[in-house]
């Protein structure tokens, strides 16, 4: 079976409802909690070469509207939104999750399901 690592923040509501899902169908999975871990570049590098700053990146967040115009307008490429996120990792879209090869970032119940379904 492959390792599960999932990424993000204890109270965080919708990592909470990742974890609750995969303990609910019985998913092993390890917990990275990037407040207490942190996240390191070389990560956030190989998240945005799989899956894209853009998606990584919550522009919907309280986190990114704390920032300033200034900072929110450095915002031009991959290499910004690194620092951008290491510097405020409360702006990660959560959850993230490693399984084998694949990269998912959110919680989506089918999605789920769909990419799951053989780990039962």
């Amino acid at each position: 079976m492959e390792k599960i690592i999932l990424y993000g923040i204890p109270n965080c509501d919708i990592t909470k409802k990742a974890m609750l899902w995969l303990k609910d169908h019985k998913i092993d999975f390890i917990f990275h909690d990037y407040k207490k871990e942190g996240i390191g570049k070389s990560k956030l590098d190989d998240w945005c070469k799989r899956v894209g700053w853009e998606i990584l990146l919550n522009k919907k967040s309280t986190t990114w509207r704390s920032l300033t115009a200034i900072q929110q307008g450095n915002l031009k490429n991959k290499a910004t939104a690194i620092k951008i996120m290491m510097d405020n990792n409360s702006i990660i879209k959560r959850p993230v999750i490693e399984s084998g090869n694949r990269i998912l970032v959110g919680f989506n119940e089918e999605e789920f399901q769909d990419i799951f379904k053989k780990v039962r």
